[in-house]
């Protein structure tokens, strides 16, 4: 796993686990914040607080109109499927599941867009260990699915709904992937990603408000809390996650590698912060065929498949 060289190797390690721990605790958070305010407009909030922290980044580099204008399909297209769709479904979804649940299914979406890349682009194909991993992959999610037993309760089927829902998100997630790699747009990638995550999060904002009705209420600390951190956590991982990779030598696909432990640390995080979860045996099971089968997939020798979206798997966290 080539991942830089000589002493920035170690430094390039550490931070990149710290950027996974640190998306590893959304969970968490989001879990938190839906106990006070409806998915969307929680959302909503959210992505349009974490595009605005993004300007400072940009800001001395921010291009004009004219070029605003010449990528707004990409914008649009990016902030649909990156953030209104996906964050729209997940935020539903996690009314419905268990934020470890969720953490172990989100974390199979590196191996969603290897498939949909596969089926999508003609230069992206699976190899063998690649679809040995991936099968492994699903195993854990039908281990995770069939659990909920959706068959003998309406809590079940609720569940099972939001495990589809989570499933829909990594779908959804690898198709924005695909479209910004057609588009080949040149525009500031993090201005990019602000512009598409306030977008999105104001859509998302505006679909809230015939849905879910306008709260004109205090909520308590831990809202806010959670609302800041989480839209803190969306704009300081992305901008770390893109340093590491302008560093010399530094490879997609060792980097992404691992991001396996943002599922693990997910779901113990929510099992020890949140009282109302507490792990089972078929979650973990289902949690470690997935970490496991995302190893086997970064560790194949082919790993070109998801060189073109690795860049912006680190985006929208």
């Amino acid at each position: 796993m080539n991942i830089g060289s000589g002493n920035s190797q170690r430094t390039t390690i550490l931070l990149a686990i710290f950027a996974c721990l640190l998306w590893s605790t959304a969970f968490v958070g989001v879990k938190i914040g839906l106990r006070y305010s409806g998915p969307f407009s929680f959302a909503g909030i959210r992505f349009m607080l974490a595009g605005l922290l993004l300007i400072p980044f940009w800001w001395t580099r921010r291009p004009g109109l004219a070029e605003i204008q010449a990528n707004l399909r990409v914008i649009l297209l990016v902030s649909f499927f990156q953030t209104f769709f996906m964050y729209g479904l997940f935020y539903l979804a996690m009314t419905m599941v268990s934020g470890a649940i969720a953490a172990i299914l989100i974390g199979a979406s590196p191996l969603t867009a290897a498939v949909v890349a596969h089926y999508s682009r003609d230069d992206d194909n699976m190899t063998l260990p690649g679809s040995l991993s991936l099968f492994l992959g699903m195993v854990g999610i039908v281990v995770l699915s069939i659990s909920r037993r959706p068959w003998a309760s309406p809590t079940g089927l609720t569940e099972f709904i939001g495990i589809v829902f989570l499933f829909l998100c990594t779908i959804s997630s690898a198709l924005g992937n695909v479209l910004v790699a057609r588009e080949k747009s040149d525009m500031d990638p993090v201005f990019l990603n602000s512009l598409q995550i306030f977008l999105g999060g104001f859509f998302l904002f505006l679909v809230s408000l015939p849905v879910e009705g306008v709260t004109a209420r205090i909520f308590p600390a831990e809202y806010y809390l959670s609302l800041f951190w989480l839209s803190c956590l969306s704009a300081v991982a992305f901008t770390l996650w893109f340093v590491l990779l302008q560093r010399p030598g530094v490879k997609v696909s060792g980097l992404n590698v691992w991001k396996f432990i943002i599922p693990v640390f997910g779901a113990i995080f929510s099992w020890i912060l949140l009282p109302e979860e507490s792990p089972q045996l078929s979650s973990l099971i289902g949690m470690v065929a997935i970490a496991v089968s995302i190893v086997l997939f970064y560790r194949s020798d082919d790993r070109d498949s998801l060189e073109s979206f690795g860049r912006e798997q680190g985006r929208n966290r």
